[in-house]
């Protein structure tokens, strides 16, 4: 089975598989009355198979989300990406192993490097600073451009929460990208009930895939049936939050990225609003998520 490494502080846990994607395979705090999954956490089973879909959280590296056909244009130069999914889902870092740069009994230091090639002309070094506290988990992610021309980029986390039959999620947004059948955007229109994250989602209700803009980097999880929630707290540059409930699962997710779906067509067809960065050569863009357990009651 693909190793475990895991951090200990206090009652909370944080076991991580660099060779999978560098992803979280689960965060979880040990009582008196057992284990509290803060995350999903991935089973024996997708850990032994190297299935990232089945993790408690992946990084987003060098975008969020989708590009449509796996196509753009940057700086002129027309890039057609070399992709498992036709629409380049999440970009490179969550299909390739992560080397441990360092580690700790509480912390962990991921890297992962990519060299330029035909289908993605741009060179980058990704990193993850992950540090567990008695009291919440942290995580920094970051990119620097290691290439000799710029580079267009975005990250984020791709983290999946258990979900029950009246899990809550609270976080003030302003807007949310409508989109077709290819989960890609059409049109940014103001956020209102049922699908405003404001004033609560029902998430066990509602079927959500979708970016929402405006977003102030604080949300909140509540598992009334546990007693227990969790609060998340992202910093700039994740301004935009993905929430994602399909049907019938028992997870959903609540990712906090730094750009829209399709960022980069959509700047290319000249939109200010999408979160794509330029990094000049040596530049880094870097962001951090808190996850902290509030409350846990049993």
């Amino acid at each position: 089975m693909t190793e475990i490494l895991r951090l200990v502080s206090g009652a909370q846990r944080v076991d991580l598989v660099p060779a999978i994607g560098g992803s979280i395979a689960a965060f979880f705090t040990e009582t008196e009355a057992g284990r509290i999954d803060w995350l999903r956490p991935m089973s024996d089973t997708a850990r032994r198979a190297g299935d990232v879909l089945g993790a408690a959280c992946f990084p987003l590296i060098p975008f969020s989300n989708r590009i449509r056909g796996g196509r753009f244009v940057f700086a002129g130069r027309a890039v057609r990406m070399v992709h498992p999914y036709a629409n380049a889902e999440h970009g490179h870092g969550w299909l390739a192993p992560w080397q441990v740069a360092e580690a700790t009994a509480t912390r962990a230091r991921l890297v992962f490097d990519r060299a330029a090639s035909t289908d993605w002309p741009f060179a980058y070094r990704a990193t993850q600073e992950i540090a567990l506290h008695p009291d919440r988990l942290d995580v920094e992610i970051a990119i620097r451009n290691t290439g000799a021309i710029p580079m267009p980029a975005g990250l984020g986390l791709h983290p999946y929460f258990p979900r029950t039959p009246r899990t809550t999620l609270t976080a003030r947004v302003a807007a949310i990208w409508e989109t077709d059948a290819d989960i890609l955007p059409t049109a940014l229109v103001p956020v209102a009930a049922p699908r405003d994250p404001g004033i609560g989602l029902a998430v066990d209700r509602l079927a959500l895939d979708n970016v929402f803009t405006g977003w102030d980097g604080g949300a909140g999880i509540v598992w009334p049936e546990h007693g227990a929630q969790l609060s998340m707290r992202a910093r700039a540059p994740l301004g935009f939050l993905v929430v994602y409930t399909p049907p019938g699962e028992p997870y959903f997710c609540a990712e906090p990225v730094s750009n829209a779906t399709d960022a980069f067509n959509l700047a290319a067809a000249g939109r200010g609003d999408t979160g794509m960065r330029v990094l000049a050569p040596g530049e880094t863009i870097a962001a951090s998520v808190a996850f902290a357990p509030e409350r846990a009651r049993g």
